[in-house]
């Protein structure tokens, strides 16, 4: 009688034993598609929680400029510091991974030398940050995510293309690397860790997006796009982003086109959603500049031509998007501000301190602190 029921009890055991294991081949087998967003959740730790005034000092109220990696190295950044001295502004926003794919100084990590993407504007970034923090100066390292020329040579693999072949770049030709590859996002991650050893205060991504166009639209991302939508993705990344470096403690924020605030249709096409992406980050900042809205907008025959309302009205759709969030749980609002003027714009105005001021008055109305400027060319109207 025993031998049978130890009989019995070993084929339960066989039995349950292979439907485990089949159960693991198929999870194994499953669609490529969830790759990255199987391998993101996998990468989470258990952490407490924590609001994000826990993680940010609430007496660091960021008024900023930016600032390219080539201006960072020359004697002229003395001037912009200077200004810094001599105003309200108190943060820089500093490129490190800049539009090009360039890693603006010698950077301690293999990858950047191996692509072939150092250019060392800034000779020695700990020293020029350590100088700014004794002038007072909040550091925000720039790292710009899905646009890089260099990864995407330097690694072909990692390139967006067309299914010909042909790369994906913007209007001046700047190659795409592909959202969805693990790879791109492992990297971002290392550059931007390597970025606060060198004493940056603060992580800002730009073109943390998909392209936009028809090219876009037709490239090979290699996963069933359908499926893995352009806004899971970015979600994905936010949530791996989150994970990376709120456990060593690290802050980090985005630049988000401001457009996609309140539109379902900008939301799908960049990938970025504008709620999801502020209960990750630390910060968000929302490019509202007057110039970028179309005719109309907010109620205003040309938004360019009125920067108070239109940041007025930009803010406005930014905290209904956020209310439905919880404060302590949501990002600190940062909106990038326009310090140049649009001549392309029929009925354009100059945006002179007259305008840049009626902006900040605008943000400081809406119920916001902080706020950062942006001019390409780092020549900033503002004393």
């Amino acid at each position: 009688m025993k031998r049978k029921i130890i009989a019995v009890f070993l084929i339960m055991v066989l039995v349950l034993s292979s439907l485990t294991a089949c159960k693991k081949k198929e999870t194994a087998s499953g669609d490529a598609d969830n790759t990255i967003e199987e391998k993101n959740e996998e990468s989470k730790v258990e952490m407490p929680p924590a609001s994000v005034a826990d993680r940010i000092d609430p007496t660091t109220k960021v008024h900023g400029i930016y600032v390219t990696g080539a201006m960072a190295g020359k004697d002229a950044f003395n001037n912009l510091i200077e200004l810094c001295d001599n105003t309200d502004l108190n943060a820089m926003v500093i490129d490190v991974k800049d539009d090009a794919g360039n890693i603006t100084y010698d950077m301690d990590l293999d990858m950047v030398h191996e692509i072939g993407a150092v250019k060392e504007y800034v000779r020695d970034m700990p020293g020029l940050i350590k100088k700014l923090h004794e002038h007072g100066i909040y550091c925000i390292a720039r790292v710009v995510c899905f646009k890089d020329p260099c990864l995407a040579s330097g690694r072909d693999d990692l390139a967006l293309k067309l299914p010909t072949g042909e790369p994906i770049v913007d209007g001046h030709g700047n190659a795409f690397v592909n959202p969805y590859k693990k790879e791109v996002h492992d990297y971002i991650i290392a550059v931007s860790k390597k970025a606060v050893e060198a004493g940056f205060d603060e992580i800002q991504f730009d073109y943390v997006r998909f392209p936009i166009g028809n090219d876009a639209d037709n490239a090979d991302y290699g996963v069933d796009t359908k499926k893995y939508t352009r806004v899971k993705c970015i979600s994905s990344f936010f949530t791996y982003c989150e994970t990376e470096f709120h456990k060593d403690g690290i802050i980090f924020g985005a630049d988000l086109f401001g457009t996609i605030i309140g539109s379902e249709l900008d939301e799908q096409a960049t990938g970025q959603v504008y709620k999801d992406i502020a209960m990750k980050a630390d910060v968000v900042c929302p490019m509202i500049y007057p110039s970028h809205y179309a005719n109309g907008n907010f109620g205003l025959e040309v938004p360019d031509a009125k920067p108070y309302e239109a940041i007025l009205g930009a803010l406005g759709r930014s905290t209904k998007a956020l209310s439905v969030i919880a404060e302590g749980a949501r990002a600190y609002v940062r909106p990038w501000l326009q310090s140049f003027t649009a001549p392309w714009i029929e009925g354009h105005i100059e945006y002179d301190l007259e305008a840049i001021k009626a902006q900040i008055q605008a943000v400081y109305d809406a119920g916001y602190e902080e706020w950062i400027l942006w001019n390409a060319s780092n020549k900033y109207n503002y004393e």
